[in-house]
C-alpha cells in the first residue's frame, strides 16, 4: 500500500492531513485524518450515506437539514440526492477542509458545494446551533468526529450530553429527527437521547473497511407533533 500526501494543514486543534492510498490494483483512495486518527475515506462512504438516506426516510417534509461535519461531503451529497430537500446546511470547523472542496484538491467538491441548495458555514456546531432560530430545521445529522466513545478532539465529547442534545431539540421542527452516527455502541447516548427527546431509535450497519468488518451505529430521535413542547 502507497501513501501521497494531498494537503495538510494546521489549525488551534491539530493537524488535518488529506492523502491518496493506493493499492497493487492502482485504485486510488482519498483518506482524511485528524492528528493521526483516521476520520474517513472515499472507499467507504455507507455509513456516510446511511445517516442521510435513513433520518430522511423518517422525516416527511425534509426541506430543512442541517449537517454537522463536512468530511468528504458524502452525506452532504446523500442529503442532496432527495428532491424534498430545498435547502442543506453544514458547519465545518475547519476551514482548510472546506477550501480543499471548494478549490478542487477534493475532486468531487466544487460540484458538489456549487448546487445552490447547498450552504458550507465555518465555525463550532455548538455555536451555530445556539444561535439558530427555534423550530429552523426539519433533520439534524451529525456526524463531527468516531462518536462519543472516538472522540477526535476532547471538547467533542460535550455534543453528546444533554444540554448540546437540547440545543438539537430546540431548532428541530415538530416532525422532525436527529441522527447521531458513532463509530460503536454507546448505551450513553441512548439513554441521554432518551432523557432529551423521550425517545430513540438505534441503528446498525456493516461495513467492510480495509478489508476489516466493522459495525457502524446510527442513533436517531424524533420530535414528535404531540410532543413538541415537551
Amino acid at each position: 500500500m502507497e501513501y501521497v500526501e494531498i494537503a495538510r494543514a494546521e489549525s488551534v486543534r491539530g493537524e488535518l492531513v488529506l492523502r491518496e492510498r493506493r493499492d497493487e490494483a492502482a485504485t486510488s483512495v482519498l483518506e482524511l485524518r485528524t492528528n493521526g486518527v483516521f476520520i474517513m475515506d472515499s472507499a467507504e462512504t455507507t455509513s456516510e450515506v446511511a445517516l442521510a438516506v435513513a433520518a430522511l426516510e423518517l422525516v416527511d417534509d425534509p426541506r430543512d437539514v442541517l449537517v454537522g461535519g463536512l468530511g468528504l461531503g458524502f452525506t452532504l451529497q446523500a442529503v442532496l440526492t432527495d428532491p424534498r430537500v430545498e435547502r442543506c446546511s453544514v458547519v465545518e470547523i475547519e476551514q482548510a477542509l472546506v477550501d480543499w472542496m471548494r478549490d478542487g484538491t477534493v475532486p468531487h467538491g466544487r460540484t458538489l458545494l456549487a448546487d445552490a441548495r447547498a450552504n458550507v458555514v465555518v465555525a463550532d456546531v455548538s455555536l451555530a446551533l445556539a444561535e439558530a432560530r427555534e423550530a429552523s430545521y426539519d433533520l439534524v445529522l451529525l456526524d463531527v468526529d468516531n462518536g462519543p466513545g472516538y472522540l477526535v478532539h476532547d471538547d467533542n465529547a460535550a455534543l453528546y450530553d444533554v444540554p448540546f442534545l437540547a440545543l438539537t431539540r430546540r431548532i428541530i421542527r415538530s416532525g422532525g429527527a436527529v441522527a447521531i452516527w458513532s463509530a460503536a455502541e454507546s448505551t450513553t447516548l441512548e439513554s441521554t437521547l432518551r432523557e432529551v427527546y423521550g425517545n430513540v431509535e438505534p441503528m446498525t450497519y456493516d461495513v467492510d473497511l480495509q478489508g476489516r468488518e466493522e459495525t457502524y451505529w446510527l442513533y436517531v430521535a424524533r420530535v414528535d407533533p404531540e410532543n413538541r413542547a415537551r
